[in-house]
């Protein structure tokens, strides 16, 4: 398994490579921007730049999984689809070629004879990538791959990503917007089971050079699979101050102090902001991005990650789950949550990532339809969602 997942992390690194060039690169950047009006608009042009930049970095990581990993692709599940159709009818099936210049020839098609953008795309595309981690390379784990699915985001906050915005400041280290909101996700599960197995977020823009102006990124991962539990933050947390590890649950008393934080939607209800407050005062942070939130509950910038509304996917939250059920932690249902009587003993309703939603049609078949919370500990979880549960009740009783 730790070969699947050090793959995944060579894929995900060119990922945030064909992001970042398509920022950085003068020729990518003017399509990303160019928003045509629809009387300007070529016939032959097969698609807006903004969703190929979206599909290629997905076919990247389909088609360098199934190269090292024959049969895995049919088992790889992502957001877009790879087939375009331009206005005159003709229909391009984007794929990576085996050379560069094939796959410039192929980008050319659905870019309308581009070359100088279509062989600067095709360059980072086949770059080599190498990625090592010590805690990785020293593992060895074996997992049958025929139980294996994957689903990609492969440029999760689109809308961040395209505005750009890379001088945006952050409120005690959460950025509410801008590039840093942008992520990739890389989520392994079981097929059977629908566990979250292994985790991959890279997070392409981080911080700029000021001479440069060239972004780095950086990686987080984690594995939990029969009993072992690792994730690329243990190192950092075990150097970490006692308040910090505070947020990092590792046992300490201090990880059960009642004072809680939060990071939410710009969009979320009324209500769940109302109690929220009462349960967190000012310790809620609105963010972008449902895989930068999630990320914020990794790093241990806040205990909590919670969306009351349907239009999270299994795309947006495997990645991270995996990495929250390495921690310890986890991704809920919220909705079974607030139904759920603590004093039966039943276990939290945990996020799976195998099966549909009945009766749904399109995208909404993989939607996270009762909301979620994330989290690193299930005990603060816990006393968090008995805060909740009391504050949302005596709001409903006050209306």
């Amino acid at each position: 398994m730790s070969d699947i997942l050090r793959e995944l992390l060579c894929v995900s690194e060119k990922a945030a490579n064909i992001a970042r060039a398509c920022r950085q690169q003068e020729a990518l950047f003017q399509l990303l921007i160019e928003e045509k009006k629809e009387e300007e608009k070529n016939k032959k042009f097969a698609v807006d730049f903004k969703t190929l930049a979206d599909v290629l970095v997905q076919e990247v990581i389909k088609q360098n999984m199934e190269n090292k990993f024959p049969g895995l692709e049919k088992h790889i599940f992502g957001e877009e689809s790879n087939e375009f159709t331009n206005d005159l009818g003709e229909k391009i099936t984007l794929r990576l070629c085996s050379t560069e210049e094939e796959t410039a020839e192929l980008l050319s098609k659905v870019l309308n004879g581009n070359k100088v953008a279509s062989e600067a795309l095709a360059r980072v595309v086949h770059q080599d990538v190498a990625f090592t981690d010590p805690t990785l390379d020293s593992t060895e784990i074996n997992v049958p791959q025929d139980i294996l699915g994957i689903w990609v985001d492969p440029i999760d906050s689109t809308y961040q990503y395209i505005k750009g915005s890379a001088d945006i400041k952050s409120n005690q280290g959460i950025f509410p917007c801008g590039l840093q909101c942008v992520t990739i996700l890389i989520g392994v599960y079981d097929i059977q089971t629908g566990v979250p197995l292994m985790g991959v977020i890279n997070q392409p823009f981080v911080s700029r050079d000021p001479n440069t102006l060239r972004w780095k990124g950086q990686c987080y991962w984690g594995l939990s699979y029969m009993g072992t539990n690792m994730h690329s933050l243990q190192l950092t947390i075990s150097r970490r101050s006692g308040s910090e590890i505070h947020a990092g649950n590792t046992g300490s008393e201090a990880a059960f102090s009642p004072s809680f934080s939060a990071v939410i939607s710009t969009s979320e209800k009324e209500t769940i902001k109302a109690a929220l407050s009462r349960v967190c005062g000012d310790r809620i942070f609105g963010a972008a991005g449902a895989g930068y939130k999630s990320l914020c509950v990794v790093q241990g910038l806040v205990d909590i990650y919670i969306f009351s509304e349907d239009t999270t996917f299994k795309w947006d939250s495997c990645a991270a789950h995996a990495i929250l059920r390495a921690m310890g932690g986890g991704i809920v249902d919220l909705k079974e949550c607030l139904e759920r009587n603590p004093e039966t003993g039943l276990d939290l309703p945990q996020l799976v990532y195998h099966v549909e939603n009945e009766g749904a049609a399109g995208v909404d078949r993989w939607a996270n339809k009762g909301g979620l919370i994330a989290y690193r500990s299930r005990k603060r979880l816990e006393t968090f969602l008995s805060l909740l549960v009391q504050n949302l009740a005596s709001a409903e009783t006050q209306t």
